[in-house]
């Protein structure tokens, strides 16, 4: 089945794609894939370590397929030996075994008691997997609809505030997920290269490039001319920029030469100067603001 086009938000997709690059560096699957339930069936808008493109156009209907079923049960479903499986219907076989998938676990997205999306983590040959594989997976899928969740309320909020009058009328098309990921990747690594650099003029050199790099992004367009602007130091920006790929206070401590309660502070004064309460309200504030891609 062929997919049909889904009005995704560009917030949307950018959690969507980061949540499937967590579930690759948190499980070890080599291939991950998900997408986001509208108009009755979740179109797949990300896909990281596919060898193919056989999973392009995948888009999956509540009780047909692995997928399916993890969003009918609203709990994960697992086949071991995908093409054997007797307990799911196999209406997207051209997919899965076209990529040359032999394991898969779909791992439904639960916002307020209801699916909102699937997760998909697969690997070419037949894995065993046990619970120690399988609890990333449902962490990675909670966390992915609590920042759902969190989307929804502030698009609710912004709903009811009065409209912005002097916003942008010709806004920057988005990226392709796969380009927005990379993006946003190259963007990290190049604020961690100039954390490290002494000399001043070089990095100011180096944060014209970065403003380059978020300005491609297109996400400071949507951002409202009379909103105040918010300023980021650039260590707060530093640890956001990792904070937004999915990387732990640790992770983070150990990129940037830090200690964990310095990174822990440095979020806490970028949520405050963002009004936000978590981290990835303060990625997606972040984002519409322009400051990180």
């Amino acid at each position: 089945m062929q997919a049909a086009p889904q009005q995704l938000s560009p917030d949307e997709r950018a959690l969507v794609s980061d949540a499937v690059g967590d579930l690759t560096r948190r499980t070890g699957f080599p291939v991950a894939f998900g997408g986001i339930l509208r108009g009755g069936e979740v179109a797949i808008t990300a896909i990281r370590g596919a060898r193919t493109g056989a999973l392009d156009g995948l888009a999956v209907r509540p009780e047909r397929g692995l997928g399916g079923r993890a969003i009918t049960e609203l709990r994960p479903r697992l086949a071991s030996d995908y093409r054997t499986a007797k307990q799911i219907t196999h209406d997207y076989d051209r997919y899965i075994l076209g990529e040359g998938i032999g394991t898969l676990l779909a791992v439904p997205v639960v916002v307020a008691g209801r699916a909102r999306g699937v997760l998909y983590a697969a690997a070419w040959s037949q894995w065993e997997v046990g619970g120690v594989a399988a609890a990333p997976a449902v962490d990675v899928a909670a966390r992915l609809g609590r920042r759902l969740a969190e989307l929804d309320a502030q698009d609710a909020a912004a709903a009811e505030a009065p409209p912005a009058r002097n916003t942008l009328s010709h806004p920057a098309p988005a990226l392709p997920p796969a380009h927005q990921e990379e993006l946003r990747e190259t963007y990290a690594e190049l604020r961690r290269i100039a954390a490290s650099v002494a000399d001043g003029p070089l990095r100011s050199r180096l944060e014209q490039v970065e403003r380059r790099l978020a300005g491609l992004s297109g996400m400071a367009a949507s951002a409202s001319s009379e909103e105040p602007p918010v300023r980021l130091s650039p260590r707060e920006t530093d640890v956001l920029a990792c904070a937004a790929l999915g990387a732990t206070n640790g992770d983070i401590a150990t990129q940037l030469g830090l200690r964990e309660a310095t990174v822990k502070a440095y979020l806490g004064a970028a949520m405050a100067k963002l009004d936000v309460s978590t981290r990835w309200a303060a990625v997606a504030k972040a984002r519409r603001a322009g400051i990180l891609p």
